[in-house]
C-alpha cells in the first residue's frame, strides 16, 4: 500500500479549477456560482453569494468551507507537493498555520511559510525506505516459504520412516518383555528360596539366643541354686514391679510365675520368660563396659554369692555425705565466667551399632547369582528397547504437530517455531518464543513470569496472520491471568521491537519479521518533473 502511494502520483493540473476557498477538487462541482447553492445535506438552498459570507446557513456547514462561521464545517488544504488535508473550519484564520501551504490563514495577518515541498520530499524518502524494506522483506519471505516446503517434505519423509519402524520396534519390545519375564521367574524363585533359608537360619539363631538368655536369667534368679525360682527370689528384682510402686509384692511375683510359688528351668522359658524379658535386668555387667572396681575388690566380690544385697542405713548416709562432698568440690573447682565442662555419662546411649556380619544376608550362591545376572541382562535389553520406543513415539508426536501446525498461508512463519527472541528494557528482559510462550524476567535477578502461552492467530478477519495471542499466563494479584498480543510487522530482520502494557496484565509486543511483508505492487514509471504526492 505504501509503495502504491509512492508510485501512483497524480498529474499536475495545468489549468487551475476555479472553486471557493476551502473546497476540495472532488467537491468543486457542487459549488457552481452560476446557480444557487444547495447544502450538501440537502437541508437548504441559498443564493451562491452567501457561500463563504462568514454566516452559517447550512446545518452541515457546507456553505462556509473557507470561514470559521460554522462549528461543524471543514476546510480543505490543497497542500500542493504534499498530502491534502481537511481541518475543522474553526481553525481557519486562528493565527496558527495548520495547512503546510498556509491557505488556512489567508486573512488573520499571520504569515505562513509554505513547507509542503519540503514535507513532500521527506515523506517520499520515508515511503521509499519503507518500500525498500517491503521489497527486501518479501524477497526473504519467498525464501522462507521455499525453505518450509523443503523442510516439510523432509519431516514428512522422516515421519513416514518412523511410523514404519515403530511397528518393528513394538514387536521387538514385546519379544524382549517376554524374555525378561521368562528370565525373572527362576531369578525370583532362587532369591525367595535364598531369603527363606536365611530367615529360617536367623529365626533359629534368635530362638537359641532367646533360650540362652532365659537360661542365664534363670541361673541369676535362682539365688540358692536349688534348681527352681521361687516367689522370694523374684521379689529381689524390683524392676519386675507391675503396679508401679517400686517393689514386687508376693502376689505380683506369684502372678509372674503363673499362679505357682516356684518354677523349674524347663517351665521358666515357656511360662515366665515372655512376661519378664523386657523388664528384667541382668546382674552381670555388660562385657563392653570397663569394670568400675579395682582388681582386689573384684576378687573379693567374686567370692561372694551373686545375690543382690540391700544397703544398710549407715551405708546410705555415708554415700549421701560422699555425694555432697563431691558436689562441693565440683563447685569450688569451677572458674568464674567459664561454663562447666559436662562429663560424659557412661549411661548415655551410644550410636546404634552397625549390623553385624551374621545379621547381614549372605551372598547368593553361584546358581542364584547366575539367574540374577541373566535376568538383569534381559531387563537391560528390554528397558533400552522400551526407551527407544518412547523416544520414537515422542519424535512422531512432535513431527505430526509441527507438520500440521498453521504457520500461515504458505508456511512463511514456520522458521519461528524453534526460535526465541529477547528485548531488554530498563527493568525487564522480555522473551518471546513464537508458538510457545512469552515471559518477563527482572534484570536484577529473579524468576521469570509467564505472560502467556500460545493461544491462536488473533488478527482481524481480513488479515488473521497479522497478530498472535498468548493466554493463561501467571495470574495477577487480585486480577486476571496475564496475556500478550504480538503484532507482526514487516521487516528485513526478525526482532522484538517493542513491549508495552496498555492495560493491567495485558501486554502488547511487536515483532518485526520478513514473513509479515506483503507482496509489493509492480513498479510504475515515475515522471521526474513532478514530485507531488
Amino acid at each position: 500500500m505504501l509503495l502504491l502511494m509512492l508510485l501512483m502520483l497524480p498529474l499536475c493540473w495545468s489549468v487551475e479549477v476555479k472553486r471557493p476557498r476551502g473546497v476540495s477538487l472532488t467537491n468543486h462541482h457542487f459549488y457552481d456560482k452560476s446557480k444557487p447553492f444547495t447544502c450538501l445535506d440537502g437541508s437548504a438552498t441559498i443564493p451562491f453569494d452567501q457561500v463563504n459570507d462568514d454566516y452559517c446557513d447550512c446545518k452541515d456547514g457546507s456553505d462556509e468551507p473557507g470561514t470559521a462561521a460554522c462549528p461543524n464545517g471543514n476546510f480543505h488544504c490543497t497542500n500542493t507537493g504534499y498530502k491534502p488535508l481537511y481541518i475543522p473550519s474553526s481553525r481557519v484564520n486562528d493565527g496558527i498555520c495548520d495547512c503546510c501551504d498556509g491557505t488556512d490563514e489567508y486573512n488573520s495577518g499571520t504569515v505562513c511559510e509554505n513547507t509542503c515541498k519540503e514535507k513532500g520530499l521527506k515523506e517520499r524518502e520515508s515511503l521509499q525506505q519503507m518500500a525498500e524494506v517491503t521489497r527486501e522483506g518479501f524477497r526473504l519471505k519467498k525464501i522462507l516459504v521455499e525453505d518450509w516446503k523443503k523442510a516439510r517434505e523432509e519431516k514428512q519423509k522422516k515421519l513416514t520412516e518412523l511410523q514404519a519402524g515403530k511397528k518393528s520396534l513394538e514387536d521387538q519390545v514385546e519379544a524382549l518383555r517376554a524374555l525378561k519375564e521368562e528370565a525373572e521367574k527362576p531369578e525370583k524363585e532362587a532369591k525367595e528360596q535364598h531369603q527363606r533359608l536365611w530367615e529360617e537360619q536367623q529365626a533359629a539363631v534368635k530362638a537359641q539366643r532367646e533360650q540362652e538368655q532365659a537360661a542365664d536369667a534363670f541361673r541369676e534368679l535362682d539365688d540358692n541354686m536349688d534348681g527352681v525360682v521361687s516367689v522370694a527370689e523374684l521379689q529381689t528384682h524390683p524392676e519386675l514391679d507391675t503396679d508401679g510402686d517400686g517393689t514386687v509384692s508376693e502376689g505380683e511375683a506369684q502372678a509372674l510365675l503363673g499362679g505357682d510359688t516356684q518354677t523349674d528351668a524347663s517351665s521358666f522359658y515357656d511360662r515366665v520368660w515372655a512376661s519378664i524379658r523386657d523388664k528384667y535386668r541382668s546382674e552381670a555387667l555388660p562385657a563392653d563396659l570397663p569394670a568400675p572396681l579395682a582388681p582386689e575388690v573384684m576378687e573379693s566380690k567374686e567370692e561372694q554369692p551373686s545375690v543382690p544385697t540391700h544397703p544398710t542405713e549407715y551405708e546410705e548416709e555415708e554415700e549421701e555425705e560422699t555425694e555432697e562432698e563431691e558436689e562441693d568440690e565440683e563447685q569450688d573447682s569451677e572458674v568464674p565466667g567459664e561454663q562447666p565442662k559436662e562429663a560424659p555419662s557412661p549411661l548415655e546411649p551410644s550410636q546404634p551399632p552397625s549390623p553385624s556380619e551374621e545379621d547381614k544376608m549372605p551372598p547368593y550362591d553361584e546358581q542364584t547369582q547366575a539367574f540374577i545376572d541373566a535376568a538383569q541382562e534381559a531387563r537391560s535389553k528390554f528397558e533400552e528397547a522400551e526407551r527407544s520406543l518412547k523416544d520414537m513415539e515422542e519424535s512422531i508426536r512432535n513431527l505430526e504437530q509441527e507438520i500440521s501446525f498453521d504457520f500461515g498461508p504458505q508456511g512463511e512463519f514456520a522458521y519461528l517455531y524453534s526460535q526465541c527472541y529477547e528485548l531488554s528494557t530498563n527493568e525487564y528482559i522480555y522473551r518471546l518464543c513464537p508458538f510457545k510462550l512469552v515471559s518477563q524476567k527482572p534484570k536484577l535477578g529473579g524468576s521469570p513470569t509467564n505472560l502467556g502461552t500460545w493461544g491462536s492467530w488473533a488478527g482481524p478477519e481480513h488479515d488473521r496472520f497479522s497478530a498472535m495471542k498468548y493466554e493463561q499466563g501467571t495470574g495477577c494479584w487480585q486480577g486476571p491471568n496475564r496475556s500478550t498480543t504480538v503484532r507482526l510487522l514487516c521487516g528485513k530482520e526478525t526482532a522484538v521491537t517493542s513491549t508495552t502494557e496498555p492495560s493491567r496484565c495485558e501486554y502488547l509486543m511487536e515483532l518485526s519479521t520478513p514473513a509479515a511483508c506483503p507482496e509489493p505492487p509492480p513498479e510504475l514509471p515515475v515522471d521526474s518533473d513532478h514530485d507531488e504526492l
